[in-house]
This record gives C-alpha cells, sequence and structure tokens, in this order.
C-alpha cells in the first residue's frame, strides 16, 4: 500500500509539473492489455506519453534509468493500442518523456526514447 501511495503522489507531482508548463493532461494511468501508461497528455499537436519514476536513490543510475529497452518496448505497444482505440488521438505526433524524481529533484527528459 505504501507504493501505491508514493507512485501516486509522485505521479500527482509530475501532473503537477506539467500543466505549470502548459501540457494539457488528458489521462492518467491507462491500462491496456501489455502493461501500462502513467501520464497522457497533449502539448500542441503532439500527444506526449509520460513515464514517471521515483527513486529516493541515484544508485543503479536513479529513476531515469529505471526505463530500460523493456519497458520502453511495453510502453510503445501500449501506446499502439491507445492509438487504435482513439482514433482522433492518431493524428498527433507521438513523443516518449520520462518524469524522473530523485533526492535532487524533479527531471523531465522529452524525447527520452
Amino acid at each position: 500500500m505504501e507504493r501505491r501511495r508514493i507512485g501516486q503522489s509522485a505521479e500527482a507531482a509530475a501532473v503537477s509539473f506539467l500543466e505549470s508548463r502548459g501540457v494539457r493532461v488528458l489521462l492518467r494511468n491507462y491500462r491496456g492489455k501489455v502493461g501500462e501508461l502513467d501520464l497522457v497528455a497533449r502539448e500542441g499537436n503532439t500527444l506526449v506519453i509520460v513515464e514517471v519514476r521515483r527513486r529516493s536513490s541515484n544508485r543503479f543510475g536513479g529513476a531515469a534509468a529505471s526505463v530500460g529497452p523493456r519497458k520502453q518496448a511495453r510502453l510503445r505497444r501500449t501506446a499502439a493500442l491507445l492509438l487504435q482505440r482513439r482514433s482522433q488521438l492518431a493524428r498527433l505526433a507521438v513523443r516518449f518523456d520520462v518524469i524522473a524524481i530523485g533526492p535532487t529533484g524533479l527531471q523531465w527528459i522529452k524525447h527520452a526514447f
């Protein structure tokens, strides 16, 4: 239960951060057959898929490093499913970002992969 609360807190911080920069969050915790998208947002004519990661330490590369090739592939497959189900979103360019929250603060990595 504690992990869920920490995750929800990190996602809420990411939403506040993005919205303060003019990014409109459309969906939170979109679940597909193969995975989950933490945040789906829109910035201009771009659909932004955001993976939120929180780590209390920078050991092992920190929060951003935890989005490895397997996680990236899962995010791509889930995003493809979202675009199939919601055709109005398929007209937009797609970008994958990571919001990494660590001991030194929040880092927004645009075009993370």
